[in-house]
């Protein structure tokens, strides 16, 4: 990239355009040399089957590290974990502010007890409609429909131009809390400023065309679903959908139904939203203790584990080993959710073994019980015609969603369309053009309690492990070549048949190997350790079609 002594409003996205998750995103202001830099959320994603031990992936900082006393601040959209996941894991090294509205400050202070982390960040609070300025940046928050509360879409001003970061939205003229997406708003600032302005805006759902679907509509089946219920009616959602729960609360109430929460995060995250005056109104949640004394008629169960969390509520009821609930033939059980990907699998099992007790389990196929709180195509449209945007920059998700929002964008007529992925810088005024790989970015992984990069992980190893067992081995010899001690042997995930034994295999092998050597080769421990090596390598391999790991210790003594 050319370096100019012009100021430049630039976007790098470190996390999250690409991918779905880990969301992380920078803007910078002035000149190549001096710019100054303001981060939009700073987010996680979940490690899967191919990262055995991994329990969370962030966005690498090293760029901001490498920028530090120019970053100015963090901004956070709102709570979802792939937003906000990462704030206590990486920015505590900065110590710059934090800004967030009331909901998502409680979600971090509330992470921050319930992991017992020991860092902390300094959090200033942001109202909707009321910009505060960082730096060369005036920031707007401005309240957008989502699927957790307080989520906000960013205007950012700067004296050049102007950006507005969608984060997650979607339109929802009626959303069951709070208030809808601020159309007005949206409307008024296509119309309001000579400065250009530059979209950067939520992918999610660019591939589906029409509008999502409302929460209000959603509570109306889910009413009608507890009110038919014969039996017990137990539902999982996703615990931050505060209001996707009113709506369950509310339907259980009509008919006449108590309300019992089942799990750790669905009791932290409606007692924050008790304590900031979201559920007011509503009757009484009880306990998950209160289960067994309220008539199987009039019960309605809501509990974690709709993602298939081995040790959530709903996957323990399913199994049969919850401490108090249980689900029995006849009740009947509601998944208010989608798997999110990778997750499929898990979900199954549950919901299968739930069929299997004679649970009558409903999902999103059966009946409209879950909606997204993403954009279709009609609510992108709509933002376009509001806005006005000079530059679209899909963001949030993978390429398919990227290369559909994108062609959506010409389509409708943006003048300069720009696709990037991590660690792209994007100018975007002015003269827009996205300059690729421009920044070093990558991935953290946190292992346990350890942070660290995927080349220090050891996952690598992991995989060897679970893929070929391992086999180890400790003798000692003297200077005569005698083993006088050993062999021991530890022989972990390797198969054992009732006709071969690899015990047997791997015990042969060592004594023929020994046997073998003339004592003074013996003596000599690294030409030992080679042959024990390769022999019992080779003669699993044999038996086994796989060549195991194996670790030789060869003692002089």
């Amino acid at each position: 990239m050319a370096q100019t002594q012009r100021d430049e409003l630039v976007f790098v996205p470190l996390g999250g355009v690409g991918e779905i998750g880990m969301n992380m995103a920078a803007y910078g202001f002035g000149p190549e040399r001096s710019r100054k830099w303001i981060v939009v959320d700073c987010g996680v994603s979940f490690g899967g089957p191919d990262l055995p031990g991994i329990e969370l992936i962030m966005a690498n900082p090293e760029f901001l590290e490498e920028n530090a006393d120019d970053v100015l601040a963090l901004i956070l959209t709102h709570s979802h974990e792939d937003h906000y996941g990462a704030v206590l894991d990486l920015w505590p090294v900065f110590d710059k502010p934090v800004y967030a509205t009331p909901f998502t400050a409680a979600m971090l202070a509330a992470k921050r007890a319930g992991d017992g982390i020991v860092e902390n960040v300094d959090v200033t609070i942001m109202t909707p409609g009321k910009p505060f300025t960082v730096g060369p940046f005036t920031i707007e928050p401005i309240n957008v429909a989502h699927s957790i509360p307080e989520s906000n879409a960013l205007l950012i001003t700067t004296p050049i131009g102007r950006a507005l970061h969608t984060g997650d939205w979607k339109l929802d003229p009626t959303p069951t809390l709070g208030r809808p997406t601020d159309f007005a708003r949206m409307e008024a600032i296509g119309n309001e400023s000579d400065l250009p302005l530059a979209l950067i805006c939520d992918s999610t759902n660019a591939m589906k065309e029409g509008e999502s679907p409302s929460e209000e509509e959603i509570g109306r089946n889910l009413a009608q679903l507890i009110a038919d219920a014969p039996n017990r009616v137990a539902v999982t959602t996703f615990a931050s959908n505060v209001g996707r729960v009113v709506s369950i609360v509310r339907a259980a109430h009509e008919a006449g139904r108590e309300v019992v929460l089942s799990g750790r995060s669905l009791h932290r995250i409606m007692g924050i939203a008790r304590e900031l005056g979201m559920l007011e109104g509503l009757p009484t949640l009880h306990d998950q203790d209160a289960y067994r004394t309220i008539a199987r008629d009039k019960c309605v169960l809501i509990c974690t584990g709709s993602q298939g969390e081995a040790r959530a509520a709903i996957a323990r009821i399913a199994r049969g080993d919850h401490p108090v609930i249980d689900l029995n033939a006849g009740d009947r059980m509601i998944f208010s959710s989608w798997a999110i990907p990778g997750n499929e699998r898990e979900v199954n099992d549950i919901q299968n073994l739930l069929i299997d007790r004679g649970v009558e389990v409903i999902t999103a196929s059966d009946a409209m019980v879950h909606v997204t709180g993403h954009p279709r195509r009609g609510e992108l449209r709509k933002l376009y015609s509001w806005v006005k945007p000079q530059v679209l920059v899909p963001v949030h998700g993978e390429a398919m969603h990227l290369e559909a929002h994108a062609k959506l964008g010409r389509e409708e007529g943006i003048p300069n369309v720009v696709e990037t992925r991590n660690g792209d810088m994007v100018r975007l005024f002015p003269e827009p053009l996205a300059f690729p790989a421009e920044v070093r970015t990558g991935e953290l992984y946190l292992d346990g309690l350890v942070l660290c990069t995927p080349e220090e992980s050891g996952v690598k190893g992991r995989r060897r492990l679970s893929f070929g067992g391992m086999i180890t081995v400790s003798l000692c010899v003297n200077s005569n070549g005698q083993v006088v001690s050993g062999p021991e042997m530890v022989i972990e995930g390797l198969p054992e048949t009732e006709d071969e034994s690899v015990s047997d295999i791997v015990e042969d092998t060592v004594a023929n190997i020994i046997k073998s050597m003339p004592p003074k080769r013996r003596s000599d421990t690294e030409v030992l350790n080679n042959a024990l090596f390769k022999g019992i390598r080779n003669e699993v391999n044999a038996f086994w079609g796989r060549k195991p790991n194996v670790s030789i210790f060869v003692h002089r003594v």
